[in-house]
């Protein structure tokens, strides 16, 4: 590691134009790319305090051994000096989207004589058409089993080909009617061309053209009386119907789009492509990078978009259309550029409504499943678990390894409905037997810490009124387990078990609040900690500054995964309980209605959501109730429902009685 203090340029000699830099390390390698509007303003934040820097900056900074910068003229100029040099250097350090596996594209040989269809993976040669990429081969494959149907082009390989040629007999392809066999001189060079050119044309989206000009053939041929050539052209047109039940049509006929979903955690983000071809998905990628810094979402889809395109020559090509989830801080220079690669306008926009809108909710949907898949993965891999806990013993200073962590979290709207959670992992994985809810009794009102007081006096209370209950020894003679039962409800005895490690949700207060519980109870062995959200910062007791995990910590990993288990528990809990009150209010003027069949109405559906889908035959079914009583508390329910709607003048979304914002 260099000193960055060794390198770094006097401030009077960067300029304050806008410009590109470069990291760049004692090998000479360029490390990162970065442009700025202002290259002074830029450069000087990388060696002011280091403790300020994302943990990725400082291991860059400390990285390299030397700085350099372009000036240019304006935005557009950096934009297109930083897209170049991304694509000739592939520095280590900037957010690289990784692609997790090869994707499958479709390849017409187009320079040969008669040309041929196959699916690929790999390097691509100069004079031949792809189509794709695609999610898995197997698609693609039963879509040009499909296409071969309608237009019977050849896929054979070369050597059976010659094959074929040389006995003067048709391959079983042939003769099944899968291709038109140029091979023993059915169809000429010519008409295998045209049949190579429509193949390729349904491929790239122009399939209402074709179907309308096969239905017209196949009529003809029957006025004609070809009755064998209008067989084989509606056949083709059968085998294109089935295409498109595959495949539906998102979009009109004529958009060539991409669509670009992200999903983000504060470690990981995972971007999804889909290919829009002629209004068909013609193909869908997805990646998953690891967070360099706390870039926005807009930010984040400008570096993959120039990453995404870089390389243009050999992976995807760039459609006259870009649709993103947030536009890109420079969005009309990266336009220009995009534009001067592809050779003719291309458009990034974010869509507002309609179709592309609907479109891109899915392609988000489908983000956010690519990086909960990662994330599971992660979270299964045994290593990563062990290694998690290890760092947080070491960061720490335990004695031991924390095999049961206990994360606690408050959750409330207003200080109305105030509750809390408490989530257990034991080895690293939830052991969601072991999660508790509280409801808080004490006071009314958003105040977290005091809530986070009574949550944890009622769990360790509960921790060594237990303890006391069962002594050393009763244990040890209990061979069958007894003493592990409450003897006075024959419940098993949940909270006798202390963890080796509390997280809390939240910062510095939180945690004085919880040492404060652990301190009046006496409770000296456990470890406690707070995870503050806003910068992942780890506090614990009598500390003044908090510990600053790297973003690549499994051990940080863990105690976010803790966090977010606990928040969701916390809320789900909330959200419930703050149904039942709001049924409750509603159900306050229906006649009738007396606090015995409230109850059985709370307890038969529970939520507002399920008593608004039931029937009043439903309702009526229920012991007590009639069909007078039932459709009262049906008309109850429905009158404050409402849908959500769209004001498309400020693009607000209000929601119905039952949702939050």
């Amino acid at each position: 590691m260099t000193d960055p203090a060794n390198y770094r340029p006097a401030s009077g000699t960067i300029p304050t134009q806008p410009g590109v830099y470069r990291f760049i390390d004692a090998d000479d390698q360029v490390i990162y790319v970065g442009k700025a509007k202002n290259l002074r303003a830029r450069l000087t934040s990388y060696f002011g305090n280091p403790d300020g820097l994302h943990f990725r900056t400082q291991l860059m900074v400390r990285t390299a051994a030397r700085v350099e910068w372009n000036v240019v003229q304006n935005e557009f100029e950096a934009l297109q000096l930083e897209y170049t040099f991304i694509k000739k250097y592939d520095p280590k350090f900037n957010v690289i989207f990784r692609d997790d596996k090869s994707y499958p594209w479709l390849a017409i040989t187009w320079s040969d004589e008669y040309p041929r269809v196959f699916v690929g993976r790999g390097a691509k040669r100069k004079g031949w058409r792809y189509f794709g990429p695609y999610p898995v081969a197997w698609a693609v494959r039963e879509k040009v089993d499909l296409l071969l149907r309608a237009f019977p082009m050849r896929s054979c390989r070369d050597a059976v080909f010659r094959s074929a040629e040389r006995s003067g007999r048709p391959c079983l392809l042939g003769q099944i009617g899968k291709c038109s066999a140029p091979c023993v001189g059915w169809v000429d060079a010519a008409k295998h061309r045209a049949i190579v050119t429509d193949f390729a044309s349904y491929i790239s989206g122009h399939s209402e053209r074709l179907v309308r000009q096969l239905n017209t053939e196949m009529r003809a041929a029957a006025a004609a009386e070809e009755f064998e050539r209008a067989a084989k052209l509606r056949d083709a047109l059968s085998a294109l119907a089935r295409i498109s039940e595959h495949n539906a049509i998102v979009l009109p006929d004529n958009v060539f789009v991409d669509c670009v979903a992200l999903a983000e955690s504060d470690l990981e983000v995972a971007v999804c492509v889909f290919h829009i071809r002629g209004g068909q998905v013609a193909g869908q990628r997805s990646w998953v990078a690891d967070r360099a810094d706390d870039a926005s979402v807009a930010e984040l889809t400008e570096s993959f978009l120039l990453q995404l395109y870089a390389a243009t020559d050999t992976n995807v090509e760039i459609p006259s259309e870009v649709l993103v989830p947030a536009a890109p801080p420079e969005c009309e220079a990266l336009q220009e550029l995009l534009a001067e690669v592809r050779g003719t306008k291309v458009r990034v926009r974010v869509p507002q409504r309609g179709d592309k809108h609907t479109l891109l909710d899915t392609v988000a949907k489908n983000a956010a499943e690519v990086l909960a898949r990662h994330q599971l993965r992660r979270a299964s891999d045994l290593f990563s678990r062990g290694t998690g806990m290890a760092e947080l013993q070491q960061a720490l200073g335990l004695s031991e390894v924390p095999l049961r962590i206990e994360c606690y979290d408050i959750s409330h709207l207003q200080g109305t409905e105030v509750v809390g959670s408490m989530v257990v992992f034991e080895d690293g994985a939830p052991r969601k037997s072991e999660y508790r809810r509280f409801v808080i009794k004490s006071f009314e009102g958003a105040n977290d810490t005091l809530a986070m007081d009574e949550v944890l006096r009622r769990r360790f209370r509960r921790l060594l009124d237990d303890r006391t209950a069962m002594s050393a020894a009763a244990v040890e003679a209990a061979e069958d387990g007894s003493t592990l039962i409450d003897q006075t409800n024959g419940a098993p005895r949940r909270f006798i078990y202390a963890p080796q490690l509390v997280v809390v949700d939240g910062g510095l207060p939180q945690v004085h609040a919880a040492q404060a519980v652990l301190d009046d109870l006496g409770i000296s062995e456990v470890a406690l900690l707070g995870l503050a959200k806003r910068l992942e910062e780890v506090w614990v007791p009598g500390e003044q500054f908090p510990i600053i995990l790297p973003r690549t910590s499994e051990g940080l990993y863990l105690l976010q995964r803790l966090r977010d288990e606990a928040h969701r528990f916390a809320i789900t809990h909330h959200r419930n309980r703050r149904s039942r009150a709001m049924v409750e209010s509603m159900l306050d003027d229906v006649p009738g209605l007396g606090e015995v069949r409230r109850k059985t109405l709370l307890g038969a559906f529970g939520s507002l959501a399920k008593l608004r889908k039931a029937s009043a035959a439903d309702i009526a079914a229920l012991p007590g109730f009639g069909a007078q009583t039932a459709t009262a508390v049906k008309l109850a329910v429905s009158a404050t429902s409402s849908s959500p709607s769209l004001n498309t003048a400020t693009g607000e979304v209000h929601l119905g009685a039952d949702e939050v914002t």
